[in-house]
C-alpha cells in the first residue's frame, strides 16, 4: 500500500477483505451453491444485488444476511430501532453519498468514526467514505430495510431546503418585486417555489400538524408542530421571509399589499400522492409577518371509535348514545385536541345508507363517502347559523357542526335536537362538567340544555412513549411527590416508563399520540339540577358521577400501562387544573 500524504486520510485498521456475499452465505450454509448460482443468473439478467435476490425469493432473511456478514468480518450489527443515532453526527456524512452507498455515521469517536454499512463489503464504498469523511472508519452492518427511515428522519431534506433558501436571497436580495414574483406563479422552477414544495414535503413526511414561519431580527425560523410539539426544521437568511410570505398570500387569494393587518386563507396543495388542504394565518409582528399554516390531510382514513383510545366501558356507553334518535351530543377540549377525529369517528359508526348525514364545517377536514358536507364562508356571509337553519329543512336524520361558536348557532343546534335530530359539535370548554355551564353563559335557555344535551365528552391528548426506545423511569421528587398525591397507596404498584430516545422518535423518546377522555351523561339529577340553573347541586352530582372514570384517571391509567410518561400526565393535569 502506498505512503498516505498529509492531505489524505488515514487508512482505517479494519477496511473489510475481499470477501464476496455469496461465498459468505455458503460457507455458513445458509445458502446452498445450486441456489446462490441460480441468484447469480438472475441477477446478471436483472440487475439486482444478490442479498436482495435471495431475500425476495424467501431463500434467506434480511436479518440473516446482515448477521452472517457481521460474524464472518467481526464487526458488530447495529438495529436501528433501537441505537440513539444523533443528526449532527448522522449529517458528518452528507445525505446523497450516505443514500448512494447505504451509510450511515452512528458515532464520532474523536480519532475515528463508526459508521454502519448495508453492504460491508463494496470496497469501493468503504474507501469513498473514507475519503468524505476523512478520518478513519470503524465497520458496523445494518439492515438495508432500516436505513430510508432513518435517513427521512435525520436529513428530513434540510440540506435541500437550506441550498433552496440561499438561492432564493440571491434572487430576493434586499427588496421583493411584488410584479414579477407574481408573473412568476406558475414557474414550477423558481426558488421560492421550490423551497415551499420541500418546506410541505418535509412537514408531512414527518407527521406534523403545522408549520410556522417566524421571521426575527437576523433570522427566519422554520418549525413543524409534530405530536403537539415544535421542533426547529431550519434557519435561514431574514430576507427570504418577504418572498415566502408574499407567495403563500398569492396561493391563498390574499392582499399581498396588506402587512399591518392579519389575514387568514386557506388553499389545496398537491405533494406526491396525497392532497393537502392549507389554512393559513398572518400576523404582523415587529420582524415581518409572522405565518402559521394548519396542514389537513385529503383522504378518508378515519378513525373508528374502537381505535382512537376510549375506555371499553366509556365507549360502550358512548355507543348506546350514538343509537339513539335525538339529542346532542358535544365533544369538548382545546385546539388541536383530536376532537373532530373523535366526532368523525362517531360518524363512521352509524350506517351513512339509512341516515341522511350533514356536517357544516369550517373547514372540512375529512371526506367520507354518503355525507353531504357544507363549507362554512364568512366571506359571503355563509354562517354556521345560516347553514345550519337550512340544514334542518334537508330532512337529516345527523348533524355534525364544526364547532359552536356563538349563541345563535348553540340555541338553533339545540332546537334541532329537540325536534328529532341527533347533532354532534364541539365547544371548547375545560372539562365535561363546566360545558353546560359554559351554554348557559352563552346565553342559551337552561331548558333547552337540559332537555336537549345528552353527553358530554372532553379529550387531551398525551405524547406515547416510544415502543422502540421506552425504559424504566425514575421519577424526580417533584414526579414522586405528585404521582403518590394523585394515586395514594396505589402509586407502589406503577412502574412509570419514559423513552430514551432513539432514531425511530428523532430522539425525543415520543412517538404518536393517544387521547385521554372522560364522559358525562345527562340523566334525571342533572337535568333538573340545570333546569333550576343549580350549580351546586348539579356540580356535586356530577363530580359523583365522574368519580374514578375523569380525563385525569385515563391519563393515570395510560402511565401504568407504560404507554406515556409521568410529566405527560402532569402536563394534562395542570391543563384541566385538577382540584376538588
Amino acid at each position: 500500500m502506498s505512503t498516505t500524504t498529509a492531505a489524505a486520510p488515514t487508512p482505517a485498521p479494519n477496511r473489510p477483505p475481499k470477501l464476496r456475499l455469496g461465498d459468505v452465505l455458503v460457507q455458513q450454509k445458509l445458502v446452498s451453491e445450486q441456489q446462490l448460482q441460480q441468484a447469480l443468473e438472475e441477477g446478471k439478467q436483472t440487475g439486482k444485488r444478490l442479498g436482495r435476490l435471495l431475500i425476495e425469493h424467501g431463500v434467506v432473511t434480511e436479518e440473516a444476511v446482515v448477521q452472517a456478514l457481521a460474524a464472518q468480518l467481526r464487526v458488530p450489527f447495529v438495529n436501528l430501532k433501537t441505537f440513539p443515532l444523533r443528526a449532527d453526527t448522522v449529517r458528518l456524512l452528507p445525505e446523497s453519498p450516505a443514500r448512494r452507498h447505504r451509510a450511515i455515521v452512528l458515532e464520532d469517536k474523536g480519532d475515528h468514526l463508526t459508521v454502519a454499512m448495508a453492504d460491508p463489503l463494496d470496497l469501493f464504498a468503504y474507501d469513498e467514505l473514507t475519503r468524505l469523511l476523512r478520518r478513519p472508519i470503524q465497520m458496523a452492518v445494518v439492515a438495508e430495510s432500516q436505513l430510508p427511515i432513518a435517513f427521512d428522519k435525520h436529513y428530513r431534506r434540510t440540506e435541500e431546503i437550506t441550498g433552496l433558501a440561499k438561492a432564493l436571497e440571491k434572487d430576493v436580495g434586499d427588496a421583493v418585486d411584488f410584479g414579477a414574483l407574481q408573473a412568476s406563479v406558475g414557474q414550477e422552477q423558481a426558488p421560492v417555489v421550490k423551497l415551499l414544495q420541500s418546506l410541505f414535503e418535509d412537514a408531512m413526511n414527518a407527521g406534523a400538524s403545522d408549520v410556522h414561519l417566524e421571521p426575527q431580527e437576523r433570522e427566519l425560523i422554520i418549525r413543524n408542530r409534530v405530536d403537539g410539539v415544535l421542533q426547529t426544521q431550519a434557519q435561514a437568511d431574514k430576507r427570504i421571509a418577504a418572498a415566502l410570505t408574499q407567495r403563500l398570500k398569492l396561493m391563498a387569494s390574499l392582499d399581498i399589499s396588506e402587512k399591518r393587518l392579519p389575514q387568514d386563507g386557506r388553499f389545496t396543495l398537491r405533494l406526491k400522492d396525497r392532497t393537502l388542504d392549507v389554512r393559513l394565518s398572518t400576523l404582523p409582528s415587529q420582524h415581518g409577518e409572522s405565518v402559521v399554516m394548519r396542514l389537513l390531510g385529503q383522504d378518508n382514513n378515519v378513525r373508528r371509535l374502537d381505535s382512537i383510545g376510549m375506555p371499553a366501558a366509556m365507549l360502550t356507553r358512548f355507543r348506546d348514545i350514538l343509537g339513539r334518535s335525538s339529542g346532542m351530543v358535544l365533544v369538548t377540549g382545546p385546539t388541536g385536541s383530536g376532537k373532530t377525529t373523535t366526532l368523525y369517528a362517531a360518524l363512521a359508526e352509524i350506517d351513512s345508507e339509512e341516515h341522511k348525514i350533514i356536517t357544516v364545517e369550517d373547514p372540512v377536514e375529512y371526506r367520507l363517502p354518503g355525507l353531504t358536507q357544507v363549507q362554512v364562508n364568512e366571506k359571503i356571509d355563509l354562517t354556521f347559523a345560516r347553514v345550519l337553519r337550512a340544514t334542518l329543512r334537508q330532512d337529516p336524520d345527523v348533524i355534525l357542526v364544526g364547532e359552536m361558536r356563538d349563541p345563535e348557532t348553540a340555541e338553533i343546534g339545540l332546537r334541532g335536537a329537540m325536534t328529532g335530530h341527533l347533532v354532534l359539535s364541539t365547544l371548547h370548554t375545560r372539562d365535561a362538567i363546566s360545558t353546560p355551564f359554559r351554554l348557559l353563559d352563552m346565553g342559551v335557555p337552561a331548558f333547552m340544555v337540559a332537555t336537549s344535551l345528552q353527553a358530554v365528552i372532553a379529550q387531551r391528548l398525551v405524547r406515547c412513549n416510544c415502543e422502540q426506545c421506552a425504559e424504566p423511569q425514575s421519577l424526580s421528587a417533584q414526579q414522586q411527590t405528585w404521582l403518590d398525591a394523585a394515586l395514594g397507596e396505589r402509586a407502589a404498584q406503577v412502574m412509570p416508563k419514559r423513552g430514551r430516545g432513539c432514531s425511530s422518535c428523532n430522539n425525543t423518546g415520543y412517538h404518536g399520540r393517544a387521547g385521554a377522555y372522560e364522559m358525562l351523561e345527562m340523566d334525571s339529577v342533572l337535568t333538573h339540577a340545570a333546569t333550576h340553573a343549580d350549580p351546586n347541586a348539579f356540580l356535586a352530582a356530577a363530580r359523583e358521577r365522574m368519580k374514578g372514570r375523569t380525563m385525569m384517571d385515563h391519563a393515570l391509567e395510560l402511565v401504568r400501562l407504560g404507554k406515556t410518561s409521568v410529566s405527560e400526565a402532569m402536563r394534562i393535569a395542570s391543563d384541566i387544573d385538577v382540584t376538588g
